[in-house]
């Protein structure tokens, strides 16, 4: 029998820590949970089993040899490990990610997502520049209430703008630059953008604030995040389908039948519904809440009255909800992430890291070191295919780090650090969810993908560092 190198690869990476001589500093069973979570997320980037089974399997084994204590001071106990072990099911961000996916279901079996793409289309896409435009506007709008790019670019935009290129004798076999290697790479750059724009357009985002909380006992809301970031994010918006027009400019500069397919296809579709206009109406109701009803509702809160809503009107069915693998699927993954990151703290591994960290980093500049920590942890994606895994990895990590450093304002630091995650979607055909789709249509050529990744991560990565640290610096910590 064929040994699997996916499934023995975490465990030997595993045994290997675990059998290392325990750091001085460490009690020997935080060093055994460093061990575990190690191979967890080993496990996680080369998915030998699926990311949410590799997840529970890893609290299951903690929690089984009392690995985790309730202070890193006191030695585990059966009734802590339990408790740990089921945290993460309690932490309102992963039941705000969960009622996200159904947001991102009522958009799509209403039909109103396809609908703002189209009329957008129909409106803006004479031109090539125009239609890219429209792309990104289409991902815009639906971005404040789609926490998963796969869904909103990869589910919808994706769909609909793989239509226009053959109109153009566009294909991945002839005349892939003619428009559709720029209508490809225009949706996946918008789409990384957005997720970096809104704190609710990425999934990860919401696991990085939990993970946040946690580690720094720091909160950000929907509209801090949005004001802190909205600088150079609505800048490299405006700026990105005319940037990708002339770095990877089109054969044709003009799409004159690209209305014309998006009205037809919006005849198919008749006037707009009234589950249509229902779904718009309870999006709206949550946006504003979200922003303006921070002092009343928590975010949750608010997700879950809007899903109740949607049940109620028979936007979505409760089958609908209890049909949705994937949304139970990332809320089981997102549960057991974020008790084995809280999990680094508990057991004393972070205070050791970062003061081991710290004294590493000393006689620089604070803003160097800041900028220097943004920089690896972005460019370091290069080396992970999920989101998830690299902020499960990394984020804690990082954040005890800058925590060990005096002078750091870590509110700043921790919007600047979690910002990148949306960002690095760009580096590589594996970066994130959407990233595999549109390498995968066949009009980007790999190495047209790689070099754009590059190019274009350096442009993101240089305006959030040059634009929002500045401005974040004159903001209040």
């Amino acid at each position: 029998m064929k040994l699997d190198w996916k499934a023995v690869l975490p465990l030997a990476i595993g045994l290997a820590l675990w059998f290392v001589p325990t750091p001085q500093g460490l009690q020997p069973y935080a060093w055994h949970y460093f061990a575990l979570f190690v191979a967890v997320i080993a496990a996680l980037v080369i998915e030998p089993i699926p990311a949410a089974a590799a997840g529970l399997m890893g609290v299951t084994l903690a929690a089984a040899l009392n690995l985790v204590p309730a202070t890193a001071d006191k030695a585990p106990t059966t009734a802590d490990a339990v408790r740990w072990a089921l945290s993460g099911f309690s932490n309102g961000t992963v039941w705000l990610i969960f009622v996200a996916f159904m947001f991102a279901m009522g958009y799509e079996k209403t039909g109103l997502g396809k609908r703002i793409a189209l009329l957008l289309i129909k409106t803006l896409g004479k031109s090539t520049l125009g239609l890219g435009y429209a792309v990104a506007l289409a991902d815009l709008a639906l971005a404040p209430f789609t926490p998963s790019n796969t869904a909103r670019s990869g589910g919808v935009i994706f769909p609909i703008i793989k239509n226009i290129p053959p109109l153009y004798g566009s294909t991945p076999e002839s005349g892939a630059r003619k428009i559709g290697g720029y209508l490809m790479w225009t949706a996946l750059a918008t789409t990384c953008i957005t997720s970096t724009m809104f704190l609710t357009a990425l999934a990860p985002n919401l696991l990085a604030l939990s993970l946040l909380e946690k580690t720094t006992k720091l909160t950000i809301g929907w509209t801090e995040w949005f004001v802190h970031l909205a600088p150079a994010c609505i800048l490299l918006f405006v700026a990105t389908p005319f940037l990708i027009y002339v770095i990877y400019p089109p054969e044709i500069k003009r799409s004159e039948d690209a209305p014309k397919w998006a009205g037809e296809e919006l005849a198919k579709m008749g006037s707009i519904t009234a589950k249509e206009l229902t779904m718009a109406s309870l999006a709206v109701f949550a946006l504003l809440l979200w922003i303006f009803g921070g002092k009343l509702f928590d975010a949750t809160v608010v997700a879950l009255m809007a899903l109740s809503l949607m049940i109620l009107t028979k936007v979505v069915t409760w089958d609908d909800i209890t049909s949705h693998k994937t949304a139970w699927n990332v809320l089981c993954w997102f549960g057991t992430l974020v008790a084995l990151a809280d999990g680094l703290g508990k057991v004393g591994f972070l205070k050791w890291f970062a003061a081991l960290a710290a004294g590493a980093m000393s006689g620089f500049s604070v803003n160097a070191l800041m900028v220097a920590l943004v920089l690896l942890f972005f460019f370091i994606h290069y080396m992970f295919a999920s989101l998830t895994a690299h902020t499960t990895a990394l984020l804690p990590v990082i954040l005890a780090t800058a925590m060990g450093i005096p002078g750091i304002p870590m509110k700043t630091f921790s919007i600047l650090i979690c910002a990148t995650l949306g960002l690095m979607g760009i580096l590589t055909p594996y970066a994130t969810g959407p990233s595999p789709v549109y390498y995968g249509c066949g009009y980007i050529t790999r190495k047209e993908f790689w070099t754009l990744g590059f190019v274009f991560g350096v442009i993101f990565i240089a305006a959030l560092v040059g634009i929002d640290f500045p401005y974040m610096l004159m903001l209040k910590d």
